[in-house]
């Protein structure tokens, strides 16, 4: 049998297959005489698939032209489903993943194409390895290429392993009630939440399920006190190990950007200073961490490689890793993280389950939390969730929660009625306005103006975060695109002239940029926010955050991975980061990425004041549609063993 291992991550190779006069081969149906269109070449002419997507297809109908259109459809849309967002493809609904006049297999005739094709992997009971030689994965109704449903099987297994170990300090899992806290603790617990004595309050009780459990899930939306509660956690693993004689706990704080990694660490730091007016000892808290890193930096990235230094057989060298922006994870990158968190170690995941998922594939979190709140005799994932509601931070400058609240429960009426009305401190609703860099340009020129006015690049990134343009969609005129070239030809005039030349003459003096790829070797990742500025030479050079926010990184332009301006970015690149002015500008029509989670974290972006230009038909349309995704990891979670 030929086999044909799975293309490596973002490649697909020169394999589309064609005729000796250089069209596509002909697929078997019209070679047989049949006249309907392949569904294949149905979703090639209205241009549904990516090149990638039918290379796969064409691949397999190269090495067995046999094979029937529904299974190389099947295989394209799979690979289709991971660009967008999903874990796998269900043949069920393909209307969901591509919307147009298709003439869909019924879901039972593509199902029983995919089981007897050689090219699709059907695993037993539980959740065995895929054979190695078929490239896709038809399991629990979804259609996986196979290095996805490894990813997902990889992360099952590993979450398991972490949930049902004994942590390093502390009872096992199942020994006693989470409320039972040891007699030693007591008093240490009473100090750090006084509340917990009088009522119900979810802060104490994740405190108290870290104590017993060594996977811990925090979740809740803004301000609710998700990082006050990991720091009085942490004092009290802290306090635990050092009753149990052992070496105070190593601990980690990661995030999937740099800018929401030192987020997190400003606000434990934070924590940490209110500490001793609540009686807990100076030496309690010098044990804690002071600084946040990226999960890539965490993981120890490889130039030009997508591995990491560490992994299974070289595990990550701390007793406590806690994640924050969980929601942000993809489904790679999160099963890298776990295989590489040592036996007996404790994870701690936050997130905000009503944010958008990850850019790339898979809505882990998501997955965790429908597995983690199973309540089936058969569920089986031995994790601890815990969802904070109540709002602790509130900005005297904007009153955002209502309209949140709004927004998450996808009430149209509330949410515009909150807008229209004007009562909401520091939100103002640009109603039908779908150019603000025409209607509010001296007020938006300002501040980018202000940026190359800075005294030094970290002053710079400081002040970039002040104002931002958020959009839903990257191309056309409220596009993230049409905006930073629009932005780009107002600074022009005075900037261009001290940039570089000829073709690089886009760069200038306070361009901000944003990085879309992954750059080991620099250690620069998608999402990373620089800006472009002289240096003391007068050299344009663009300058990143690094482990020292005081001390950014400097770049030739020439020599970055690939990036965008970063005047006007998409909501799901914002994702991880606040600033003080946020400017949400809507599409003037209904576009299919809109959703109340997109138009969610867009808003809780704000932190001083919020702007939102749009329609109210977009924003009706908006808010009735969920983000969902394909996944199987809260069935593998919930059921496998």
């Amino acid at each position: 049998m030929s086999t044909l291992p799975l293309f490596p991550e973002g490649q697909a190779g020169d394999a589309a297959a064609t005729a000796p006069d250089g069209r596509d081969a002909m697929p078997p149906e019209q070679a047989h005489g049949t006249r309907r269109m392949s569904v294949l070449q149905e979703l090639v002419k209205a241009g549904a698939l990516r090149t990638l997507d039918h290379a796969l297809a064409q691949s397999l109908r190269r090495l067995d032209p046999d094979t029937p259109d529904s299974v190389l459809a099947a295989a394209a849309l799979a690979s289709l489903a991971v660009a967008s967002g999903h874990a796998g493809f269900d043949p069920a609904e393909p209307q969901r993943l591509v919307d147009a006049a298709i003439d869909w297999p019924t879901p039972e005739a593509w199902a029983a194409a995919l089981e007897a094709s050689r090219w699709v992997a059907r695993p037993g009971a539980g959740d065995a390895e895929s054979a190695a030689d078929a490239p896709l994965v038809y399991e629990h109704g979804l259609v996986y290429l196979r290095r996805y449903r490894e990813y997902e099987r990889r992360l099952a297994n590993g979450l398991r392993r972490i949930g049902r170990a004994v942590p390093h300090t502390g009872a096992a899992a199942d020994d006693a009630d989470d409320a039972q806290l040891p007699a030693n603790l007591a008093p240490l617990f009473a100090q750090l939440f006084p509340e917990a004595a009088t009522s119900d309050d979810p802060q104490s009780r994740a405190a108290a399920a870290a104590l017993r459990h060594s996977l811990l899930l925090v979740t809740g939306g803004p301000g609710t006190g998700k990082t006050t509660t990991i720091t009085r956690m942490l004092v009290l693993l802290a306090a635990q190990a050092l009753e149990a004689g052992a070496a105070p706990p190593r601990i980690a704080l990661a995030a999937p950007t740099g800018r929401a990694a030192e987020r997190m660490a400003e606000s434990v730091r934070n924590a940490v200073q209110a500490l001793p007016a609540l009686g807990v000892q100076p030496a309690l808290c010098a044990q804690l961490p002071t600084t946040g890193t990226t999960l890539h930096r965490l993981l120890g990235t490889i130039p030009d490689s997508p591995r990491f230094r560490h992994h299974a057989d070289n595990p990550l060298p701390f007793d406590v890793v806690v994640v924050d922006e969980a929601s942000m994870i993809d489904l790679p990158l999160m099963a890298k993280l776990v295989e590489a968190v040592p036996d007996g170690a404790r994870l701690v995941l936050l997130g905000d389950p009503d944010q958008l998922p990850s850019v790339e594939a898979g809505d882990v979190l998501a997955g965790i939390l429908r597995a983690a709140e199973a309540t089936a005799p058969t569920a089986t994932f031995p994790a601890r969730h815990v969802h904070l509601t109540r709002g602790y931070r509130q900005s005297a400058a904007l009153d955002l929660a209502p309209l949140a609240a709004a927004v998450r429960e996808g009430d149209t009426t509330s949410a515009l009625s909150l807008l229209r009305g004007g009562e909401l401190s520091g939100v103002h609703f640009h109603e039908g306005n779908a150019d603000p860099l025409r209607s509010h340009r001296e007020h938006l020129l300002a501040h980018w103006a202000s940026l190359a006015e800075a005294s030094d690049p970290a002053e710079a990134l400081v002040r970039a975060s002040r104002l931002r343009i958020l959009t839903a969609v990257r191309e056309g005129p409220q596009g993230a695109r049409g905006l930073n070239a629009r932005i780009e030809d107002m600074l022009a005039g005075t900037r261009r002239g001290a940039g570089l030349a000829s073709a690089a003459s886009r760069y200038f003096h306070g361009r901000l940029l944003l990085v879309t790829e992954n750059s080991y070797r620099h250690r620069l990742f998608n999402g990373d926010i620089g800006i472009c500025l002289r240096d003391d030479s007068g050299t344009l050079m663009a300058w990143f955050p690094g482990d020292d926010p005081r001390n950014p990184r400097p770049f030739h332009p020439a020599a970055l991975p690939a990036h965008d301006s970063a005047f006007a970015m998409t909501v799901h690149k914002a994702q991880g980061s606040e600033f003080d002015e946020v400017w949400l500008v809507l599409p003037e029509r209904y576009n299919r990425v809109l959703s109340r989670e997109l138009v969610y974290t867009g808003i809780t972006r704000a932190r001083r004041m919020l702007h939102v230009a749009g329609s109210v038909d977009v924003i009706g349309m908006a808010l009735e549609r969920y983000a969902r995704r394909w996944s199987g990891l809260g069935w593998r979670l919930g059921t496998c063993t």
